[in-house]
């Protein structure tokens, strides 16, 4: 079953990490599982303390190449009846300014208890989403995550 796009929003925004999937100049994918804060029709995740090779990292390079991202939640269960994804499809910008990254760096602090020992430094990709699609096994709705106030420890993330 078709979701409303304001119920996909909103599950889209309960769950504590998406899938990013960018793809290069030449279309070559890539997709990483990333934490993020939702604000309206406007995503963002950021480049975070936690050990990366380097702070180049691939998904910054595709979007200067190729704006266009697309990311996903869902939920599954060995319970069919339960399944559900959500995917936000649209345009990302880096944001490397201070000033351009206060206001999502807040917004991903106060997501997760991490960040507040250890804030993300950024970059900060924030991507305009132009479409919400999603579906749903069942047409009742099922119990959604909570939005977690903080991430689980040793999360995965941008």
């Amino acid at each position: 079953m078709k979701l409303a796009e304001g119920e996909a929003r909103a599950r889209f925004a309960a769950v504590p990490v998406v899938r990013l999937g960018t793809a290069d100049g030449r279309g070559r994918p890539h997709i990483v599982v990333v934490t993020f804060a939702v604000d309206g029709d406007m995503i963002y995740t950021a480049v975070d303390q936690k050990p990366k090779t380097s702070t180049a990292l691939k998904r910054l390079r595709n979007v200067g190449e190729n704006p266009w991202v697309t990311m996903l939640a869902d939920e599954y269960s060995d319970d069919w009846e339960t399944l559900w994804w959500v995917r936000a499809d649209g345009r990302a910008a880096i944001l490397a300014d201070q000033r351009q990254m206060a206001a999502p760096l807040r917004l991903l602090t106060s997501r997760y208890r991490q960040y507040l020992e250890a804030p993300p430094t950024g970059p900060v990709l924030a991507v305009t989403v132009e479409r919400w699609t999603g579906w749903t096994a069942t047409a009742t709705p099922t119990a959604m995550p909570t939005a977690p106030p903080t991430a689980t420890p040793g999360a995965p993330g941008a």
